[in-house]
């Protein structure tokens, strides 16, 4: 059975077509810096938001129409949603797709039950990846939306929730393994606090690091050798989320010894909420060696909350690939379209319009970014802003052989310091948008 009979196989044909089931510029096959467009982005469709997703809102039903769901948490409703979303997957052309346990199969009325519920519908996933070569880039655990972890999960100050929370991300990471998921993802999505007044924050912090530990050991017994991932996020659901942006991951990581085993999966939303542009967040996670991975979206900055939008701006996804290409690309990572379709936007056709647009913006991006790595201008600037670091006195700096003792005696016999050149911030600007 088709479920989306009007929707042809999407294909590439080219910048000037008006066909609004193809592609203008992801050419999958096309090579930018010696990559393939499939290989820069390894791209991967949600299970959540794209066959979860109703469009309810927290001033309205669900919206959505998707003739083949029933509504019913029932294990053949689950089923037919993996035909769905492999026929999805394969008419878009995507490599990889990604999901959480509670996604794609029901909750039962116990552990034991929800455990057989995944299990049976793990089987069909498999039998479809097997049968389409497509791949799961990550799976991870909900630990969010049952009322069981009202107070958090790692965190939780119920000791019980925590145990189960250990027994939820065994299975998940025991399910992502059989189906050969290349990472497992971390989203904290109640792990954090309202007030302090009732918070031990030092005995939750301590806590989520013997989780990820407890993580990380099992995965080793089990012979799971995929990356794991933390997604920042801020704000949303609880006033202080831990993991609130990169360098607050990354501090909990080194500060608990687990920066050898975890990289971040960031998406731009989460950044902007955080005050912060995703090139900072992904210039920052990429100097530290913890770029795994990254949600493509966007929010709505005139909407202080995770809309989750489908990427549309052409600025973003330049600066975005201009960071990937400066270090090498995200694999085994890759570009997950953590991206609903808007309320308004209701027919099952406008998945297959919100996807091809943010590859299509993506891909645009990549040939920006190589075309202004390739123009050179940009680097030659970056250079010679800072060509006072590569000989004589910034260079003796960077290898160790000064101290305070000793540059206050330069200084002194100096008196001050050469002057500043201009940072040339408009230039930079006029530049970038010569390629866009």
């Amino acid at each position: 059975m088709a479920y989306f009979p009007e929707v042809p196989q999407i294909e590439y044909e080219g910048p000037h077509s008006k066909n609004p089931f193809a592609f203008r510029w992801y050419n999958p096959n096309e090579v930018v810096e010696g990559k393939t467009m499939r290989d820069h982005f390894r791209f991967s469709v949600v299970y959540w938001h794209t066959f979860r997703g109703t469009g309810a809102d927290p001033f309205g039903s669900p919206t959505m129409l998707r003739p083949w769901d029933d509504g019913s948490p029932t294990l053949d409703n689950a089923r037919k949603r993996v035909e769905v979303a492999f026929e999805f997957f394969q008419k878009l052309g995507v490599p990889y797709y990604a999901f959480h346990d509670r996604d794609v199969a029901p909750e039962g009325a116990s552990l034991a039950e929800t455990n057989r519920f995944l299990d049976e519908v793990v089987k069909v996933l498999k039998e479809h990846q097997e049968k389409t070569g497509i791949k799961l880039l990550w799976g991870t655990a909900n630990l969010f939306s049952n009322p069981r972890f009202i107070h958090g999960a790692a965190t939780s100050c119920n000791a019980e929730v925590f145990a189960y929370a250990a027994a939820q991300v065994k299975k998940a990471l025991e399910v992502t393994l059989e189906l050969g998921g290349q990472n497992y993802v971390f989203w904290g999505g109640r792990e954090g606090y309202q007030n302090l007044y009732n918070t031990d924050m030092k005995r939750e912090l301590d806590h989520l690091g013997q989780f990820f530990h407890m993580a990380v050991n099992y995965a080793k017994s089990i012979g799971f050798k995929g990356t794991f991932l933390i997604e920042p996020k801020p704000k949303e659901p609880t006033k202080h989320q831990y993991d609130s942006d990169a360098a607050a991951c990354i501090n909990f990581l080194r500060s608990y010894d687990l920066i050898d085993y975890f990289k971040l999966n960031l998406e731009t939303n989460h950044a902007t909420l955080a005050g912060h542009s995703m090139m900072h967040e992904m210039e920052y996670s990429a100097a530290q060696g913890c770029l795994g991975s990254i949600d493509a979206n966007t929010g709505d900055e005139l909407l202080g909350w995770d809309t989750d939008q489908f990427p549309t701006n052409y600025y973003l996804t330049a600066q975005i690939m201009l960071v990937l290409l400066k270090y090498g690309g995200l694999a085994p990572g890759g570009v997950n379209f953590d991206a609903k379709v808007r309320r308004e936007s209701i027919e099952p056709s406008d998945l297959f319009h919100a996807h091809i647009g943010g590859m299509d913006t993506f891909a645009r991006g990549l040939k920006i970014a190589a075309a202004i790595r390739a123009d050179g201008r940009l680097k030659n600037m970056l250079d010679e802003r800072y060509s006072s670091w590569n000989s004589g006195l910034g260079q003796e700096i960077e290898r160790g052989k000064h101290d305070f003792v000793s540059l206050e005696k330069l200084m002194l016999e100096k008196g001050d310091a050469a002057p500043n050149k201009s940072g040339r911030q408009e230039l930079l600007e006029n530049i970038v948008n010569q390629f866009i």
